[in-house]
This record gives C-alpha cells, sequence and structure tokens, in this order.
C-alpha cells in the first residue's frame, strides 16, 4: 500500500486570495500549480469575519465546516445555512458568495476542482470503513476532529494521508475521504 503522510504541522497559513482570511493547503493537483493552476485543491481555511468568498473561475467547491458556529452564505443570490459540522456543502465556486458568520470564526475544510478537468466526492466518515480507491484514481483522508488511522498510518486532527490504493479507516472522530479520480 502506498500513503504519503501529511502532517498539519507542517502547513503554512496564506493569505486569501481576496485578502480575507487565511488557507493552508493539504494537498493539490498538479503539485505547485498555486490557485490558479490546480486540477483539484484540498485545503483549511480560517474564515474570521464577515465578507466575500474568492471567486474561482470553473471551478467547483465542496465545503465542510470543521469548527464553529456555523455561516449563513449567500451563493448566487440564495441563501444557505451551514449550521453544522462535518455536512459536506457543494456550490460552484465561481459565482458570487458572501459569507456572515453565525458565532465567530470558522475553519471550513474545503475541495476545489476544475470543472471539465476533474471530480471530487466528499464523504465524512465515523467508526471504521473499508476506503475503495478508483482504479489509476486518489483518495486523501483528513482527520477532522480527534485520532484516526488509515493502512496502520496514525493521524492527529488535520492530519492527512494521500493514496491509491484501498485500506482500512478507523476514527474516534470525523474523517474526511475525497475520492478523486484518474486523471
Amino acid at each position: 500500500m502506498t500513503v504519503r503522510v501529511l502532517r498539519a504541522a507542517g502547513r503554512a497559513a496564506v493569505a486569501w486570495k481576496n485578502g480575507g482570511g487565511v488557507t493552508r493547503e493539504i494537498a493539490a493537483w498538479p503539485e505547485g500549480a498555486g490557485t490558479a493552476g490546480f486540477d483539484w485543491r484540498i485545503s483549511l481555511a480560517e474564515v474570521g469575519e464577515d465578507g466575500p468568498f474568492s471567486a474561482f473561475p470553473e471551478v467547483d467547491r465542496i465545503l465542510t465546516m470543521a469548527e464553529g458556529a456555523g455561516m449563513d452564505l449567500t451563493v448566487g443570490g440564495e441563501r444557505r445555512l451551514v449550521d453544522e459540522r462535518y455536512v459536506p456543502q457543494d456550490f460552484p465556486g465561481d459565482v458570487a458568495t458572501d459569507c456572515r458568520l453565525l458565532g465567530g470564526r470558522v475553519v471550513n475544510f474545503n475541495v476545489m476542482y476544475r470543472r471539465g478537468r476533474t471530480a471530487a466526492r466528499v464523504v465524512v466518515a465515523r467508526g471504521r470503513a473499508d476506503v475503495p480507491v478508483l482504479p489509476g484514481g486518489t483518495v486523501v483522508i483528513v482527520a477532522l476532529d480527534g485520532a484516526a488511522s488509515f493502512g496502520g498510518v496514525a493521524l492527529g486532527r488535520y492530519d492527512a494521508v494521500v493514496t491509491g490504493s484501498p485500506g482500512p479507516l478507523s476514527t474516534g472522530g470525523h474523517a474526511a475521504v475525497v475520492t478523486l479520480p484518474a486523471g
């Protein structure tokens, strides 16, 4: 089993594209592509104040709140209340999105992928699960709260593994499982 471990402690905080918060990149493809050239990008974003989200042309987002009371989003003119942790929310990244915090800072687990180049699926797992991998595909697993393990690799909060091999996942809390097809 091939597993690459990405520890949370090694991630640098980078200002958002629009300057309204910070993000910590977990993984992206192609590696080192930056915010303009990725096919897919997985990160943790800290939102500390109300304001607009950065727009990403031809990109779809899957946002999962991991910390905080929530957000009242307006996505393309439609209201979307995000007030429950660990529930993936998908929406286009290239439509105007405004955020009003419901009770202070939140941390969002974000998956963004370039429409027409690839796709992504996010499932939040708890307990034990077998994680399948599509032929030629990639799976990224991130421990969102508590400890987790995948294929014998121990993960602390926000640690991640990237793998192209199926294996067993065990978590005492919640873990995000991101499935990316061959590309």
